[in-house]
């Protein structure tokens, strides 16, 4: 039988899919000794059966009542009794980490009855009437659908009244108007009373869990940190236990490396007084976890303890959660700690120095993703002016924009194209759609545990907290600053991520350490380098060695080439030559487009000759020993003639004034009328231009071959290749490659020495991948042309759908991420696995790669790995993120017994 609810002594870290992170790594705590509350876990089962059928499995009621009555014997407390009630949490936990992306309910257990008998003596009254104010504020917003803002409404005119700033100043009287209060809304707005049965409490609450596994914010946090939506939340029931008991209780939030840095040490957050979601919710000032050695030096040192314990066993940085209740220490939750860049290339290289993983676990632990943060600026070190305030580094990195105050003036600027930064007291998980918009994050209040800086981090987002010296006025739509400085809303504010200043206006950016290493060659640095770049060097040492595949760059001049090979780029992957055409060079296009018979069209032809020919030497000598494969041209020829609108305003101009248009203009509008398409992806462009435009491939062959003689009478060693653009037919090949090997022979001729270019085509047609196995018998390469492959395999202009409906798409999740993006393993991947084993079945020795953007993109590197490409290109800039991530599928592939 299926079983949908498990005891924590049941379980184990190995049981996630099941169990769902937190309830999985409590069993583990479990397993390990540690002081855990007891509890219960229900499965994700359950919850994928409640989200298809709209109802929980049948057998659920029983299972759940069994393991309550099992808890209820164990604590000798039962669930609702009158005298010292049973009070349990209910919280979700998905296989995944989402911080704050879903729901919580503390306190169930509660009622009018059995608050009396918690707070039956005069020193738990108040905390008694705390508690069953958190309940009614939690299961209002979270189960009855009350919107949050209004409980907070009540709970800030009272404490005005009061005249005290945070919730613990609250005494036993208020905290009663409070409930009452709390619990009039609940029946204004839902036209219910606040279930006052605890059987019944529990159950709305699980099912409340269930269903936030689609609630808005957690649809948009797995879009963008692409987690499957099918995968269900687990639920975690646990015996409550209280932080808010007085001075000698507390709850935190401890790292056992920081988060940030990666730095060893004592790291988080303690707040006395309070419980867990007080702390991430940022509402109060916490203290340093160090500060807890005071009031609880016995908890302390158990924590200590157990924060080694952790992370020995997980072999990792370890997040975790605890509570201190009148001194006694209890775990509440662990897990492996989302960390920044910076902190995942260092914690990786202290592990493997450690001798806790092997420099293979170590390349597992960074990603290229995690690369090309650390390559991104930095605010210049002369940083002009005085700071405005100063907060917690929580996230590092440089980030400018406009100040906002709100997710949603955050997600309209964006979309109009405007930088912000997102500036609240603390942010919330209905937040999170801001925080996604934003540059930053900027908060007043909370620390490098609170849920502004847990998410910022995970998501790679600059984010600086608990800048106590602003004043935030999310009404007045300013925050007030050092020395009375209003900030308003749309004001550019720099935020700086490693020291946690934040500046006015715009702070210049410079390169990162990590771009000067690679720019530098990436030789090993010396020991003053920055942490960073040793961590950086080591990995990318580790990444060659295991790497099969190569990694080539995009480039089209000898700068970009130069810097490609200093990133550490294996050769050339995709040179456009289209890109050759324009500037100064573009009257002379113009000409051979304009050209009245063949002898004016050879002329133009001829003028660019040598143009070409200086551009080929230039970047044949910077990849000197080096493949580069150079496409022949193939946009529309009307691409490169002046806009057809601007033209006919200039004639209606002209006309309109009683002149005479210029006859050139008319000639060339004539032409671009002529050449007209109404799909030109579909129309006249790559090897069909080749084919229709006499000349035009023999003059850019020959500028590619005559590269290769002077280049190797000036003692180099270059190694051309020509790529034949969008061929759909293997007759479209034979043709051109025929007129390659006759100009080939003229130029070996004239040069007195043989001049050999490898001949291949650019898969980018779906009939070239399904016909690959008669093209590869006219081609010596392949290169696929994964932008134009996913555009005419799934149907979409690209420059047209991803305004248009990709927004939509990726929200009603169509799709998880743009294919664009991220190769579409399913279809386009399809058929690139068949033109791979087509082509080599006719042609063993067929060499393949891919050039288009997916050759950059860290899950795209993974899929050509497994494909069996030999090599992948991207643009120079994202050479060493590919390096990295081939080295990574290497592993992946050697893990797996492949």
């Amino acid at each position: 039988m299926v079983r949908y609810v498990y005891d924590f002594s049941e379980g184990g870290r190995d049981m996630a899919d099941l169990l769902g992170g937190k309830g999985a790594n409590l069993a583990e705590m479990v397993r390990m000794g540690l002081p855990v509350p007891p509890g219960f876990t229900i499965t994700t089962e359950a919850c994928r059966v409640f989200l298809a059928t709209g109802e929980p499995p049948a057998e659920l009621a029983g299972e759940v009542a069994t393991h309550l009555s099992a808890l209820e014997q164990a604590t000798g407390r039962r669930l609702g009794q009158v005298d010292d009630p049973l009070l349990v949490s209910v919280r979700s936990g998905g296989r995944f980490s989402m911080p704050g992306m879903m729901e919580t309910v503390l306190d169930i257990g509660l009622n009018d009855l059995s608050v009396l008998g918690l707070g039956k003596s005069p020193e738990r009254e108040r905390f008694a009437w705390d508690s069953y104010r958190r309940l009614v504020q939690m299961f209002g917003s979270t189960v009855m659908g009350v919107d949050s803002a209004l409980f907070e409404d009540v709970l800030a005119g009272v404490k005005r009244q009061s005249g005290v700033e945070d919730d613990s100043r609250l005494d036993s009287c208020e905290l009663i108007r409070i409930v009452e209060t709390f619990k009039d809304l609940i029946r204004e707005r839902t036209g219910e009373e606040f279930p006052q049965d605890p059987a019944e409490q529990l159950r709305r609450a699980v099912l409340a869990v269930f269903t936030s596994w689609n609630g808005e914010r957690a649809r948009l946090y797995r879009r963008r940190e692409h987690i499957a939506d099918d995968l269900g939340t687990a639920v975690t029931v646990q015996t409550m236990v209280f932080g808010n008991h007085g001075a000698d209780s507390g709850s935190g939030v401890a790292f056992t490396r920081d988060p940030a840095t990666g730095r060893t040490g004592v790291y988080g957050d303690y707040l006395s007084d309070a419980q867990g979601e007080d702390v991430v919710a940022g509402i109060r000032d916490t203290v340093p976890l160090t500060d807890l050695e005071g009031p609880a030096p016995a908890a302390y040192e158990q924590l200590r303890g157990h924060m080694r314990r952790l992370e020995s066993h997980y072999r990792d940085l370890c997040d975790i959660e605890f509570t201190v209740e009148r001194g006694r220490l209890w775990m509440l939750q662990t897990r492996v700690g989302k960390r920044t860049a910076q902190a995942a290339f260092n914690i990786a290289g202290q592990l493997a120095d450690e001798g806790v993983i092997t420099m293979a676990e170590a390349l597992r632990r960074v990603s290229g993703e995690g690369l090309a943060r650390l390559m991104s600026p930095r605010f210049g070190a002369a940083a002009e002016g005085d700071a405005i305030a100063r907060g917690i580094p929580a996230s590092p990195g440089a980030a400018v924009g406009a100040a906002v105050f709100d997710a949603g003036e955050a997600v309209r600027r964006s979309a109009a194209g405007e930088q912000v930064v997102l500036v609240r007291q603390e942010t919330t998980p209905d937040d999170l759609p801001g925080m996604v918009a934003a540059q930053a994050v900027l908060t007043s209040r909370g620390g490098k545990t609170s849920h502004a800086a847990v998410v910022a981090r995970g998501m790679g987002k600059v984010c600086v907290c608990g800048a106590s010296e602003l004043t935030v006025d999310p009404a007045g739509r300013c925050f007030t600053a050092l020395g009375g400085v209003t900030v308003r809303e749309g004001t550019v504010i720099s935020v700086d991520g490693f020291t946690g200043e934040v500046r006015l206006g715009s702070v210049p950016l410079a390169d990162s350490a990590v771009v000067g290493y690679f720019e530098g060659g990436g030789r090993a640095p010396g020991d003053g380098a920055q942490q960073d770049v040793r961590d950086v060097h080591r990995l990318m040492e580790q990444a060659d060695a295991v790497r099969r595949m190569e990694v080539r760059a995009n480039a089209d001049t000898p700068e970009d080439a130069a810097r490609a090979r200093r990133f550490g780029a294996q050769g050339i992957g995709l040179c456009r030559t289209e890109h050759m055409f324009l500037g100064e060079r573009r009257p002379l296009v113009e000409a051979m487009i304009l050209a009245h018979g063949d002898a004016e069209r050879q002329e133009a032809l001829g003028a660019l000759l040598p143009m070409q020919r200086e551009d080929f030497i230039g970047i044949l000598e910077a990849m000197d020993g080096l493949p580069v494969t150079i496409r022949l041209l193939d946009p529309p020829l009307h691409e490169f003639l002046p806009d057809r609108t601007a033209l006919a305003v200039r004639i209606a101009r002209e006309e309109a004034l009683g002149g005479a248009p210029d006859a050139r203009d008319a000639e060339l509008l004539a032409a671009v009328e002529r050449m007209h398409e109404e799909n030109p992806m579909l129309g006249l462009r790559g090897v069909r231009l080749g084919l229709v435009v006499p000349g035009l491939v023999a003059m850019q062959v020959r500028a590619v071959a005559e590269a290769v003689v002077v280049r190797r009478k000036a003692g180099g060693d270059p190694r051309a290749e020509i790529m034949v653009p969008l061929v759909g037919t293997v007759e479209e090949l034979r043709l051109v490659r025929e007129e390659v090997r006759r100009v080939l022979g003229a130029v070996s001729a004239e040069a007195g020495a043989a001049v050999a270019c490898p001949v291949g085509t650019m898969i980018e047609l779906p009939r070239a991948a399904l016909t690959a196995g008669r093209i590869a018998r006219e081609a010596e390469f392949f290169s696929f042309g994964t932008n134009d492959l996913t555009q005419t395999t799934w149907g979409f202009s690209r420059d047209d759908v991803e305004a248009a409906f990709f927004s939509v798409y990726l929200d009603k999740g169509v799709f998880p991420v743009s294919p664009f993006e991220t190769i579409d393993r399913e279809g386009v991947g399809r058929l690139v696995r068949i033109a791979v084993a087509e082509g080599r079945a006719a042609r063993p020795d067929l060499k393949i790669g891919v050039c288009g953007e997916h050759g950059g993109d860290p899950e795209s590197v993974h899929f050509f790995h497994e494909a069996g490409l030999d090599y992948v290109s991207c643009s120079p800039f994202r050479v060493p993120i590919a390096r990295l991530e081939a080295g990574r599928a290497a592993l992946d592939d050697h893990r797996e017994g492949n």
